[in-house]
């Protein structure tokens, strides 16, 4: 009776000291190369051709939601708003919403984190609360890995009573609302070289709840599947005050094709970043093609936006899709910290 959610140092090694100039120039190099050899080894070749679970095209900016180990990585409490109307004019069609925040506590080496997030689709609905906490096992001048684990409450609901059939009297349609709680855990890693490039893994919920009201055993019930999430990025200087920032998120379940999300930004003066992305799957052409913006409006608040354009067949019924963000750290960062605000 649910809805199926089966559907996230190179300098050390050379000889001598160079300059600052050829180090630049050197790392900027490495990290091209770097990334265009994550890119096209790992990425490239996948084909997809299905949503997963709650999706949100604005990822880079919430790492936290697919990845536990990201928690604490900025150094200072930060906190992330978000909502996406999905096919905004078709009904009954997805909506999601959350709040996430994560610090260091205790050192430097530990992070934790809570999400607290909505989804609805028709007449299903899912609230879930989500703890997280990683520890930093590799802190160097040059390279950091984090593992984070995390505990998930799942509260899911069929609200029949909401329903408006046809015919009143159909004895398939009840007129009762149905909501269970579901308890799960989920692990990532989370790394970064130079501040310039990041990697993750992550399974956000490992274990495969039964989700359902069904008591016959020969009627298959619905299971949460492992979904399982790979991302990379990167900051490439294309001058003084320009960056080119390339992201990809890969999302995997059993019995489904892979996702993948493949963003390009540029970032001027640290300030304001414009992008396009591509998201795989759909009839063949893709499942969108979308635009994004993100604003500094200080060194601790910043706004975002994204707009998906349609490319399936659904786009005759539909006017897209669209995301809101606000992104903020709770307190000042400390003079001399490194604030890679993208990036981190």
């Amino acid at each position: 009776m649910w809805f199926g959610l089966a559907g996230s140092s190179l300098m050390n090694c050379l000889p001598g000291k160079p300059d600052i100039l050829f180090t630049n120039q050197l790392i900027n190099f490495y990290m091209s190369r770097i990334f265009l050899l994550l890119f096209a080894g790992l990425f490239l070749p996948l084909v997809a051709d299905a949503q997963q679970e709650h999706q949100y095209t604005q990822f880079m900016y919430n790492k936290l939601w697919y990845n536990p180990a990201y928690a604490g990585t900025r150094g200072v409490p930060t906190m992330t708003a978000m909502y996406r109307n999905q096919w905004f004019k078709l009904d009954g069609a997805p909506k999601s919403a959350l709040i996430s925040m994560h610090a260091p506590a205790f050192s430097k080496r530990v992070g934790v984190g809570g999400i607290i997030s909505h989804h609805s689709i028709g007449l299903h609905r899912d609230v879930q609360l989500t703890a997280s906490y990683s520890y930093n096992l590799i802190v160097q001048k040059d390279f950091s890995l984090r593992t984070g684990v995390s505990g998930n409450l799942r509260v899911l609901s069929l609200n029949f009573n909401e329903a408006n059939p046809l015919n009143p009297l159909d004895p398939s349609i009840d007129d009762q609302r149905y909501t269970h709680a579901y308890a799960n855990f989920g692990a990532g890693i989370y790394g970064t070289f130079q501040e310039r490039l990041y990697f993750g893994f992550s399974v956000p919920r490992i274990y495969r709840n039964t989700i359902g009201v069904n008591t016959d055993p020969s009627i298959n019930t619905a299971k949460e599947s492992p979904h399982f999430y790979g991302t990379t990025g990167g900051i490439i200087p294309l001058g003084k005050d320009l960056n080119f920032l390339p992201a990809v998120l890969v999302k995997y379940v059993k019995n489904a094709p892979i996702d993948v999300d493949v963003t390009a930004n540029l970032e001027i003066k640290e300030i304001a970043t414009v992008g396009v992305a591509y998201r795989a799957g759909g009839d063949g052409t893709g499942e969108s093609l979308d635009l994004l913006a993100y604003w500094q409006v200080n060194p601790r608040v910043g706004v975002g936006a994204a707009y998906d354009l349609t490319l399936t067949n659904l786009r005759s019924y539909t006017g897209g899709s669209f995301e809101l963000m606000l992104y903020a750290d709770l307190v000042k960062r400390k003079k001399g910290m490194s604030n890679p605000r993208f990036f981190m």
